[in-house]
């Protein structure tokens, strides 16, 4: 693996594939993180389990992205409400969509290159996520509809 580097981001496996959660502080990254697990939980999803929350480690191999919690961090969650929670997690898995909270190019229709990005040299699924905007209908619509 290379490019190993820490990011700003939580990312949650769901079935076989990470979604990657980047935003600025407080745009609700730890948030869609949990509703992606309670998804998975009630069969919205397919089972769902915290990769990492708030920080996380990228690394690239062939053709694709690979993420891993923050060591320190591992098995962490913050819970607005609660604090700082314990939940399983998977040590790794590959990335599948970046979900961009609060994007400034988030759009009704957005354009097909909105769609995608480019993140360590790989092209991803890719979505722009307004800010105030609930993003778990618009995760959930992107991984069961085609």
């Amino acid at each position: 693996m290379s490019d190993n580097s820490s990011v700003h981001a939580s990312a949650v496996l769901v079935g076989e594939r990470a979604v990657l959660i980047r935003g600025p502080s407080g745009s609700g990254k730890s948030r869609l993180a949990f509703d992606l697990i309670l998804a998975g939980r009630s069969g919205a999803l397919p089972p769902a389990v915290l990769v990492g929350d708030d920080r996380v480690h990228l690394d690239t191999a062939g053709e694709q992205l690979w993420v891993r919690p923050a060591p320190q961090l591992a098995g962490l969650i913050e819970i607005r409400a609660l604090g700082i929670r314990h939940c399983p997690f998977a040590s790794e898995a590959v990335v599948g969509l970046i979900v961009d909270l609060a994007a400034d190019d988030a759009e009704r229709l957005p354009p097909p290159e909105a769609l995608r990005t480019r993140l360590n040299g790989i092209i991803l699924p890719r979505i722009g996520v307004p800010a105030r905007f609930q993003p778990l209908p618009l995760v959930v619509a992107a991984l069961t509809t085609t």
